[in-house]
């Protein structure tokens, strides 16, 4: 508990309540208003008090995450040996798997549609100054 009263914690502390009592406060003032007959200020009346909510969400998550430490402060698994699984020693890291979403066609043919683009691109490359509607082709 001694992290949370660091000054930038008092200051975050003092700076979550002025917000929220100055929300709420103004979402007091849009009630009054819209009960003297400014239908506007119905929604400003429910949105101040969202804001405070927002305020209190972020300070709690952000305390949450204070507590919790630093990953120095956690303890570490114990390094892998030469002949174990890698998967095992860090069980919840798994590899990516790269799937290739266009089709390759099996003879080496390249597609037609992709030449073109790459022709295209190419001559993009070649003429700097020229813009995509010059294209010839």
């Amino acid at each position: 508990m001694k992290r949370l009263w660091t000054p930038a914690w008092i200051a975050r502390h003092v700076a979550m309540v002025v917000l929220v009592v100055g929300f709420l406060g103004l979402g007091w003032w849009q009630v009054t208003r819209a009960a003297s007959g400014n239908t506007l200020s119905f929604g400003y009346a429910i949105e101040w008090p969202v804001f405070a909510g927002f305020v209190v969400f972020l300070w709690w998550r952000e305390v949450r995450h204070t507590l919790r430490g630093t990953d120095a402060d956690r303890p570490t698994a114990p390094p892998a040996t030469a002949g174990s699984d890698p998967a095992a020693a860090t069980p919840g890291v798994r590899r990516p798997v790269r799937v290739s979403r266009v089709p390759v066609p099996a003879d080496g043919a390249e597609d037609g549609e992709l030449a073109e683009y790459n022709h295209y691109l190419s001559w993009l490359n070649a003429n700097p100054g020229a813009r995509p509607g010059d294209y010839p082709g």
